[in-house]
């Protein structure tokens, strides 16, 4: 009897241990990132489809994550070209978006969405929970952001799934600082689960990480190396152990890392290592007035009119707060996110959105009061002069509309590149940049072009696109990617001056009394420019103290003080005349848009980590 009681328990301990095998499973799977097709370069193509053929003649692969920068230029037909290189895999396959499909999207990425099916993924296989989500700056250049209803869709996922299921994330960038600005929010969320491994890509090449004691693979470029070789990674997972092998054409697999699927590598009631530091904040008197958290990505500043704030955000929101408290008064739904800053004048509030349209609401009560339609997504902020919008779509089209009846008073159907840009509208003249290497100017009554310019800048990455135009004394000033800041003349279009001593980037602002501009360098400083001469004259530099930085948010000049903000959440105030810095204050971690400045005492702001705002200084 004992023997048979010793028999069925050691058949029972056996089929527990198979059924543990059968949770936990045991499978292969491959990486494949930072692919960088191009229409215009068939070398990332050829690399693609070798490293395909590779996966197809590999023996036991279940799936393919591919975690981003699939393109060069986030373009739709590109994306087309990806995905039918892709279905040619054999086995089934994920992709997560990568900065160059978010940063330089002409689509505001939703064409991503639409190419794939999805922004987001979530499965499970063999016992294993995978997510993949987007951790890309969208549509401004920062450092990756997580946003927060990705970081909510996250811990609902891996809640339902259990806290003791192995977790794989895959993203593009790595989660740790300097990469990701609100890389603790990410691993603070994920601790208290079973997370085993972060798979990614950015670097183009093979890194061993640690995001907060959470073991990250940061896998090599697709693309072919200074010796030719090209490749991807391979993952071999089992119920013990995770082990990582580098695949590159013409050499047998070579294992690179191996991680326990048991062993505790984080405190699991821990926190993230290090957080942002805030102290600045202790030696200004600077206070919100109200912080109002949306829960979405904000990608736009804050318009201000009859006492309200409007804001548009990632979920496709236009939302109408209280200037005064911050109370949120009405919302109003657009198919999709909302990239460009919206106007507001005259009891109307105007914006584009991806889906495609551009809307006027009333600004009491969030009414439609009209819609035009475009060809493409509209991801262009909106100017407003008397009584007319002025806004730009990915269409190739420029248009002016009424914004009392939405009646488009002329479309102008040149423009070769997508607009972000709020226009500039001065001397008869509506001025706006595209990511076509060109700058437009166009009368704004009639939408004929009077003239463009260029300034032999070459490359789509180097267009003045994201700068918002100023003019004063006959000239228009623009600060572009090369890091030139420009002036132009206002009625010819032929270049006044150009100089590259200041290193800025994307940024312009005009003081009050039109007498200087402003721009932000890559580092630490704001530089202030004369307006008057035909030659480039600094009246000042100032060094603010905020590090590397390259966010394209402007300045502006308010009651004699000029107000700026950054990629890691700071906001400072400079005395306009001097560059004296008169005050700081982090409000995050995360890019700040261009900020609103109500007087020399309050501005208004709005952050990609899905804040609005309202500081008050005292002095």
């Amino acid at each position: 009897m004992k023997r048979y009681l010793f028999i069925i328990n050691l058949l029972v301990a056996c089929l527990t241990t198979t059924v543990m095998q059968a949770q936990t499973g045991t499978f292969r799977f491959a990486q494949l990132t930072d692919l960088h097709l191009s229409m215009h370069n068939p070398n990332p193509t050829e690399d693609l489809l070798r490293s395909i053929a590779r996966i197809n003649a590999t023996d036991s692969i279940d799936f393919v994550l591919v975690t981003g920068d699939i393109t060069e230029e986030g373009d739709r037909a590109t994306l087309e070209k990806v995905k039918s290189c892709l279905d040619l895999l054999k086995a089934k396959y994920y992709v997560a978006l990568g900065n160059h499909e978010t940063k330089w999207s002409d689509s505001g990425c939703t064409a991503f969405g639409e190419v794939f099916g999805y922004e987001r993924f979530a499965f499970e296989h063999k016992g294993v929970l995978f997510l993949g989500f987007n951790s890309g700056p969208l549509m401004r250049m920062a450092y990756g952001h997580v946003v927060p209803q990705d970081i909510s869709w996250m811990k609902d996922e891996v809640e339902k799934a259990g806290a003791g299921k192995p977790v794989i994330l895959a993203t593009h960038y790595p989660m740790q600082e300097g990469d990701v600005d609100n890389w603790y929010d990410v691993t603070d969320a994920v601790r208290p689960y079973n997370v085993r491994l972060f798979v990614g890509g950015h670097y183009h090449s093979c890194r061993n990480l640690s995001y907060d004691g959470i073991p990250g693979i940061l896998m090599r470029s697709n693309l072919r190396d200074k010796e030719g070789r090209q490749g991807y990674g391979i993952y071999e997972v089992t119920p013990d152990s995770i082990r990582v092998f580098t695949c590159q054409a013409g050499e047998a697999p070579q294992r690179f890392a191996a991680f326990s699927m048991t062993a505790n590598y984080y405190d699991h009631q821990g926190k993230a290592e290090k957080y942002p530091d805030f102290s600045v904040n202790e030696s200004y008197k600077v206070k919100p007035r109200w912080t109002v958290q949306t829960g979405a990505g904000i990608y736009c500043s804050p318009a201000v009119a009859d006492g309200r704030v409007f804001v548009g955000d990632d979920m496709g929101r236009l939302t109408a707060y209280s200037l005064k408290k911050g109370e949120k008064l009405w919302s109003f739904a657009a198919g999709k996110r909302i990239v460009g800053t919206p106007a507001a004048v005259e009891g109307v509030v105007v914006f584009g959105s991806a889906d495609r349209h551009i809307y006027g609401l009333n600004t009491t009560d969030g009414r439609l009061l009209w819609t035009v339609d475009a060809d493409e997504p509209v991801l262009g902020a909106v100017s407003i002069a008397q009584g007319i919008a002025y806004i730009g779509a990915s269409d190739h089209t420029f248009r002016a509309i009424d914004i009392h009846t939405g009646k488009v008073i002329w479309a102008y159907n040149q423009v070769k590149g997508y607009i972000e840009t709020k226009p500039l509208i001065a001397d008869s003249l509506v001025i706006f940049g595209a990511w076509d290497n060109t700058l437009y100017a166009l009368h704004k009554d009639t939408g004929h072009e009077v003239w463009k310019w260029t300034g032999g800048l070459t490359g789509m990455h180097y267009s003045p696109a994201a700068v918002w135009p100023v003019a004063a004394h006959g000239k228009v000033f623009i600060a572009d990617p090369q890091r030139a800041l420009t002036a132009i003349d206002i009625k010819t279009g032929e270049t006044v001056w150009r100089t590259y001593q200041s290193k800025v980037r994307e940024t312009v602002g005009l003081s009050e009394d039109q007498a200087r501009i402003f721009s932000k360098t890559m580092n630490d400083s704001i530089v202030c420019y004369s307006t008057l001469e035909n030659v480039p004259t600094q009246v000042w530099a100032s060094n603010v103290g905020f590090g590397y930085e390259h966010a394209p948010s402007m300045q502006a000049e308010k009651g004699g003080l000029m107000f700026g903000s950054t990629k890691e959440g700071l906001i400072f105030a400079l005395d306009g005349k001097t560059g004296a810095v008169v005050w700081k204050h982090k409000v995050g971690n995360s890019l700040i848009n261009t900020v609103i400045p109500l007087n020399r005492n309050e501005v208004l702001f709005t952050a990609t980590s899905g804040e609005v705002g309202l500081l008050k200084a005292r002095y």
